[in-house]
């Protein structure tokens, strides 16, 4: 198996994370991390090793996702309603706390604004600092840090109702 291939493999958790908080639907997530596998294998040669795989997929995926919501806009449509999605792959039998726990932020982040969102999974969940998720996204730094205070501030208070 070549480098590219066992980088690709040991991200696959983090990219389904990340896929999960943009999209705020474990089916869309899916979706969304077999189209990004996808197109980093047959983009690989574009890849420069040295560089940051991980950064690049992460890239990668966010651009599929704007591409997706955009084509989603035109067509003023969702082909399953937003309720049906949430419970694909839902593990029936509730165990342990810390599921829950995972479950109800989970819920959370699906009810923060997109922006919000793709900072939060970035930088807390992922553990990219400030100035990569900046790259990443494009954003300044300052744009960032408020996108992620109001996350966060966001994040506790609905994890709080719970």
């Amino acid at each position: 198996m070549s480098e590219f291939e066992e980088g690709l493999q040991a991200i696959l958790p983090r990219l389904r994370r990340f896929a999960h908080g943009l999209t705020a639907n474990r089916a869309d997530a899916d979706d969304l991390t077999q189209i990004v596998i996808e197109r980093a294998l047959r983009a690989r040669a574009q890849w420069q090793e040295g560089t940051r795989l991980d950064a690049w997929l992460f890239r990668i995926m966010r651009n599929c996702w704007i591409d997706t919501v955009r084509s989603r806009a035109r067509a003023g449509r969702v082909a399953v309603a937003e309720e049906a999605g949430r419970n694909v792959g839902h593990d029936p039998r509730p165990g342990m706390d810390a599921k829950i726990d995972l479950e109800r932020a989970m819920r959370a982040m699906d009810q923060l604004p997109p922006e919000q969102r793709e900072v939060v999974a970035l930088v807390l969940i992922e553990g990219f600092g400030y100035r990569e998720a900046a790259e990443l996204l494009d954003l300044p730094i300052g744009t960032i840090s408020s996108r992620l205070v109001r996350g966060r501030t966001a994040l506790l208070a609905l994890v709080g109702k719970g």
